[in-house]
């Protein structure tokens, strides 16, 4: 949960934290607006340029500015990575499968405006283009973020996360342990 300053200073009201973007510029964490499925279904059967996030928090990872707005259309081609704080699906099925024992360690490099790294499990090539499936996202399990501050209030939710939604084409170098 996240608290939203009036114009005056004063906590207005909570704001309920549902997902999180990361972008080139910032965090983005709030409420994608419609969502039916889950996260990785929905981004993945977005076909609009832009996503609506409603009550939502901007954390510029340059700087300490933080940015509260009531909605916020964020590019779908500016997105590194995704997460779902609240699994409002309930998909036991999509949850097993994350846990399976297939899973390989990796680390991802990310070289934008910010550049990180992005260490963790996934399954073996998923970060491969497959013209089968056509999915332009994959999943990593225990995410471990070098390179962004995470001593940054807004931005220590990025620590423990347990999986994380890559976008495949936003990853310029992957070290693949296997």
């Amino acid at each position: 949960m996240n608290e939203n300053p009036d114009q005056d200073g004063k906590i207005a009201a909570p704001v309920f934290v549902e997902d999180l973007f990361l972008t080139d510029v910032f965090l983005i964490k709030g409420r994608l607006q419609n969502k039916t499925k889950r996260l990785s279904n929905m981004l993945e059967d977005h076909r609009r340029s832009y996503l609506a996030v409603e009550d939502a928090t901007l954390v510029s990872l340059r700087s300490a500015e933080v940015i509260r707005t009531p909605k916020v259309m964020v590019n779908v081609q500016e997105l590194i990575c995704a997460h779902e704080l609240v699994d409002v699906a309930g998909d036991d099925a999509m949850r097993q499968l994350a846990a399976n024992d297939k899973s390989r360690p990796i680390r991802a490099f990310y070289n934008g405006a910010v550049q990180f790294e992005l260490s963790g499990k996934i399954e073996p090539g998923s970060y491969e283009e497959n013209t089968v499936t056509g999915r332009d996202y994959f999943t990593m399990q225990e995410p471990r973020f070098r390179g962004l501050d995470l001593g940054h209030a807004e931005l220590a939710v990025l620590k423990g996360l347990d999986y994380a939604i890559l976008r495949k084409d936003r990853m310029a170098y992957v070290y693949d342990f296997a």
